[in-house]
Order: structure tokens, then C-alpha cells, then sequence
């Protein structure tokens, strides 16, 4: 463990063993002979005593020495004798968020039986949800990105550095072959398409990087936005000389949270590359100048791109908010497997806290009202190669509307599984200043719940699972207000 770490520890066990004693700091100063301020700074884990007087302590507070110098926590701060031996403060930039490690651990240190109640509820939940290290980083990210509206000014500007400097024309849509060209000329790459389909194994992989050679395995079947995606992110972590990386996509796992930040990095500025902000505020400032929503209007915005909807849809998270003012959005990712009853929420970032749907982590159904499922549903019937529709999703219970546009693919590594991605922009005064549409009737206004379980519409002919919270609350306010008349009743 590193040194920061030993001291820390050292002063939570000697601030407990002081407490238990019921002793001030002042009076462990008499018993000891140690200066008040020099026992302060030990508990702060600022400093670690001597051989000598931790064996003065040990004598005064009567606590073996091999026991004061243990790391060993007793059940009480052993949650957080977790975090710290797991080096999960470190591992994780606290530095993004204006948190720094100091702040953390003088929040520890000075309330220690507080936070570890804190420290111990979290890891309970996390083992109930089976929370692991990876969703840990991914959720952290997550929140650095909606901290941040998404959108980051100097992955913006390298992207424009690093047109400028290979003559890459950001007006164009941009192919494939010109950024294989810059990988095998510029970075040394190796360019192989026909290993990966070799491997079963590696079905669901569309690249492996192999640093030792700068080879790059690609998967037969990707199509071209496929590649020129996979080949932006490898440009990405050379241009921006990222080392700490990861060498599949799809991920198979995280070391560490570096990788799993720049892993962003490299997928932000692959998205900026491809899907330039100039040319994607041009295409909307058009789209929104409507006087009325047409599906042809939207899927021309798409179709001028070399890129998967879903990296469009990405793309607009990041330029809604920078651009427009148009910062309350969501954008979701569903899986469904044709002939399977189940939606999966694989992918999600909220702009906003006020709509966030996590209630498959409790097994709930998703609203079936959702444009997000309807377009997932209508392409594993139709097998279109892309399902596009739109609805204002109205959410009676938070008396908030969102503009949600939402698509839907096949998955090109899964037979018969289909995915939709969506976003959602709170309809507001912002909202109906910037688009012209905004109050159309061209647009189907549906009201949506969360989940059916949590859900008040009535005689609703897609419900998969009865209102069951509502029930509850329902009966729960019954007997709130039965209790109350007799309160009424007999406390005069």
C-alpha cells in the first residue's frame, strides 16, 4: 500500500482507540507525552510516528504494538480499509470532478464512522445489483460527461488541428480508405482483415490491436462506417498520444480507469472527426427551420455521414447542449432478441436527472409506449435495414414532455437481435424558441410512464405487468388517512 494510505489508517485506528477510551486529544497529549497538535496531525493521517511513540501509545492505551501497527481494521472501518487497499481513490482522476484526494480523505478522517455506514450501504448495493469495478467506471465517466453537458472544447479543437495538418476535408463525408491511409503511412499499421474469422471465439469483435507490431485485426463483416469509426479511434489514441488504452472493440474488460477514460477520449474525438460540429449545426439550424417535422427531412441529416445512427445520435448529445441551449436531453440504447419478451438498457447518458429509466435493475418492465421499443419491435418484424420514427412523450406524473427521436438496426455480430437508439429533448421555452416544429401536429403525442409497474395510465393495451407501486401507495395513503380521522376522533 502506499505510504498516504499506511498513515491514514494508522490515525483511523488511533482516533477509534482514543474514542472508545473516551479520551479528548488534549487528555491522550497528558497520557502520552505527545504534543496535542503532533497527535492531531497522526489522525488526519498527515503523519506516521515513530517505533518509539507508537510504542508509547500502545503502553498508555493499552493496545498491543503488533495490533496499533496492523492494517488490519476492525468491522467498523473495515469498509473503508476496502477502498483504500483497493487503491480506488487513486485510480480514479478525482481531479475531473474538483475533488481532490486531500478533501476525500479529511472527509474520512474527521467523520470515519459516518462515512464508512455511507461506504458499507454503497458496496451493499453494488453486490445486490452485481455492481462491478467496470459498471463502478462506467457510471464515473458517465457523470464527467453529464457534468461536462457532454461536450469537450479541446477534443473539438485537436480534431480541427489534426484535419488541418493531414488535409482532411471536414465538408466532405468522410471514407474509410483515407484514414487507413494515415494509419499505415503516418503511425506504421498493419492492416489484417481475414484473422479474426478465424476465431469463433471472437464472433462479437470488430477489431483487435496488437501494440508490439501495430497490427490491426479488423472483422470481415463490419461495414465501411464500421471501419472508419474503428480507424478514427486508433488515430485518436495516437494523435493524442494516449498510451493507457484498451486493444478490443468492443471491450471485453478494464484494467483500470484510465482506460476506461480514454476509451472515451478516443471515441469523442473519432465521433468529432467523422461527424464534424460545423457541418452537423448547419444540418440542424436546416431541420429545425421547419415548419413541420418530416421523417425524410431527419433521415437526410443521418444519410450525410459516413456513420451508424448511433454515433449520429451520440454526436447530437454533444452538440444540442453546446450550440442550441438545448441541455435537458437523454439518449438510451435497447437490445431485444427477436422472439424474446425483453428490452435491455445497455447504454444510457442523461443531460438531465429528470428522466432516468434504470428499473430493469429491479426487473420492472419498460413502458412499451416508448418510441424507443416501438421502432426495436416493428424492425425485428420487418427486417428493414433501419426503422426511424418520432413521438412527444408525454410523463402525466412529472408534467414534463420530451421530443424523443429513436432508430432501430439489426445487430450485425447477433442473428435475429435488434437494437434502437433514442434521444430525448425536454420540450421547454428553449425548445420551442430554437425549432420551428416544435408546436406541429405532424408529431404523435403519446403518454408514456417509466416502467408498468410504476405506472398510473388505465386500460392500457400494451402493459406487460400490473401498476403494482402505485397499488401500494395507493393503499398506503388509505391507511395514512384512516389513522389520521382517528387521531381526530379520539385525541380530543
Amino acid at each position: 500500500m502506499e505510504q498516504d494510505y499506511i498513515k491514514l489508517i494508522f490515525g483511523l485506528k488511533l482516533k477509534q482507540i482514543r474514542t472508545d477510551r473516551e479520551l479528548s486529544l488534549f487528555g491522550l497529549s497528558k497520557l502520552s507525552g505527545l504534543s496535542k497538535s503532533y497527535l492531531n496531525e497522526i489522525e488526519k493521517g498527515k503523519k506516521y510516528p515513530k517505533p518509539d511513540k507508537i510504542a508509547s501509545l500502545s503502553e498508555h492505551l493499552d493496545v498491543p504494538y503488533d495490533e496499533m501497527v496492523s492494517l488490519k481494521l476492525d468491522k467498523n472501518l473495515a469498509p473503508i480499509g476496502e477502498i483504500l487497499q483497493s487503491k480506488l481513490l487513486k485510480e480514479i482522476p478525482l481531479e475531473l470532478f474538483g475533488i481532490q484526494e486531500s478533501t476525500m480523505i479529511d472527509i474520512i478522517s474527521n467523520a470515519p464512522s459516518k462515512v464508512t455506514a455511507f461506504i458499507s450501504t454503497i458496496i451493499e448495493i453494488a453486490k445486490n445489483y452485481n455492481f462491478s469495478k467496470e459498471s463502478f467506471y462506467l457510471a464515473s465517466v458517465r457523470s464527467f460527461q453529464e457534468a461536462n453537458n457532454n461536450y469537450f472544447d479541446d477534443l473539438e479543437l485537436s480534431v480541427l488541428a489534426f484535419a488541418k495538418t493531414y488535409h482532411v476535408d471536414l465538408k466532405q463525408s468522410l471514407k474509410s480508405k483515407e484514414l487507413e491511409d494515415i494509419l499505415i503511412e503516418e503511425y506504421g499499421y498493419t492492416i489484417n482483415t481475414s484473422e479474426l474469422a478465424s476465431h469463433t471465439e471472437l464472433d462479437n469483435l470488430r477489431s483487435v490491436f496488437i501494440p508490439k507490431t501495430k497490427t490491426l485485426l479488423l472483422a470481415k463483416h463490419i461495414d465501411d462506417a464500421q471501419k472508419t469509426f474503428i480507424y478514427a479511434k486508433e488515430i485518436a489514441y495516437n494523435y493524442l498520444e494516449i498510451s493507457e488504452r484498451l486493444y478490443t472493440f468492443s471491450w471485453i474488460k478494464f484494467e483500470n480507469f484510465d482506460q476506461v477514460l480514454n476509451n472515451f477520449y478516443a471515441s469523442y474525438f473519432a465521433g468529432a472527426l467523422i461527424i464534424p460540429r460545423a457541418r452537423l449545426v448547419s444540418d440542424l439550424k436546416t431541420l429545425f427551420s421547419k415548419k413541420s417535422f418530416k421523417t425524410k427531412d431527419f433521415e437526410r441529416v443521418i444519410s450525410n455521414y459516413n456513420a451508424s445512427p448511433e454515433s449520429i445520435y451520440h454526436r447530437l448529445t454533444n452538440i444540442l447542449p453546446k450550440d442550441f441551449n438545448l441541455n435537458s436531453l437523454f439518449f438510451l440504447r435497447f437490445s431485444h432478441q427477436k422472439g424474446n419478451n425483453n428490452f435491455e438498457l445497455n447504454k444510457e447518458l442523461h443531460l438531465s436527472k429528470q428522466q432516468s429509466p434504470h428499473a430493469n435493475e429491479t426487473d420492472e418492465h419498460y413502458c412499451r409506449r416508448w418510441v424507443s421499443l416501438k421502432v426495436i419491435d416493428r424492425i425485428s418484424r420487418t427486417n428493414n435495414l433501419h426503422e426511424f420514427d418520432v413521438q412527444i412523450s408525454n410523463y402525466p406524473n412529472e408534467d414534463k414532455s420530451y421530443l424523443v427521436l429513436s432508430s432501430a438496426t439489426a445487430d450485425p455480430f447477433v442473428s435475429d437481435r435488434y437494437r434502437s437508439v433514442s434521444i430525448g429533448i425536454l420540450i421547454n421555452n428553449q425548445f420551442n424558441r430554437k425549432v420551428a416544429f416544435a408546436k406541429s401536429r405532424s408529431i404523435t403525442t403519446v403518454q408514456v410512464g417509466v416502467t408498468c409497474e410504476r405506472c398510473a395510465i388505465k386500460e392500457c393495451y400494451v402493459r406487460q405487468a400490473k401498476p403494482v407501486f402505485i397499488t401500494s401507495k395507493l393503499k398506503d395513503e388509505k391507511i395514512a388517512d384512516v389513522v389520521n380521522q382517528l387521531q381526530e376522533k379520539y385525541g380530543k
